[in-house]
């Protein structure tokens, strides 16, 4: 049986993620894949990604793989990345689109059309990139050997804004304080790129591939 299964929708460098996971667990069979039925069978799914979300979306009901995310993320341990995290919710700003629905909330740009004021008086760049400390909202099996206050490395402009609090796994300051990283039984979703992210995010990954929801 394949272990795990990264979800290939045609956005993103989905490489770099499967040599992590190798990396960490060289004894784990680790596919990229586009095929519904290898993800269905798979023990455990990566759901990463970057780029625009409508263009993210499109691209995943073009594969026909609409369905098979939403069922693996009923079923089985399953990390969404970046745009794979906000996927997830219901709703987006960037190009009104609707996501999967798999999480309550909607997904909002950042303040500021190209910046954010500080109260210092300057400015903070958006799109939000390089890395910043994820606050940790409680125990998780995903933040074992992880300190509370760890930096992770981040790309985005738009963040999840979810509707119940109680699926906040981290936060994250920039201008704001965001939520950076969600979960609810066997899904764990982060905005930052733990491949990315040297050994915080290694050790994150060797966690996900131990997991036992």
């Amino acid at each position: 049986m394949i272990d795990v299964a990264i979800i290939d929708y045609g956005m993103g460098n989905l490489r770099s993620v499967a040599k992590a996971i190798e990396h960490v667990a060289p004894d784990k069979q680790v596919v990229v894949t586009s095929d519904p039925a290898v993800v269905a069978a798979a023990g455990r799914v990566v759901f990463p990604g970057q780029g625009a979300m409508p263009d993210c979306m499109r691209e995943l009901d073009a594969r026909g793989l609409h369905e098979v995310v939403i069922e693996a993320a009923a079923s089985k341990p399953f990390l969404g990345i970046c745009i794979g995290q906000q996927m997830l919710f219901e709703h987006s700003e960037e190009g009104n689109v609707t996501g999967l629905g798999v999480f309550e909330g909607n997904v909002v740009r950042f303040h500021g059309t190209g910046a954010i004021p500080t109260p210092e008086g300057g400015h903070l760049k958006v799109p939000h990139m390089g890395w910043n400390q994820v606050y940790q909202s409680g125990p998780h099996p995903l933040w074992d050997g992880i300190p509370d206050g760890e930096r992770f490395y981040f790309v985005h402009s738009y963040h999840v804004v979810p509707s119940v609090q109680a699926r906040i796994a981290a936060r994250t300051e920039y201008g704001a304080r965001f939520t950076s990283a969600v979960a609810r039984d066997n899904i764990f979703a982060v905005q930052f790129h733990p491949e990315k992210s040297a050994h915080a995010g290694l050790q994150m990954l060797a966690n996900f591939v131990r997991w036992a929801p």
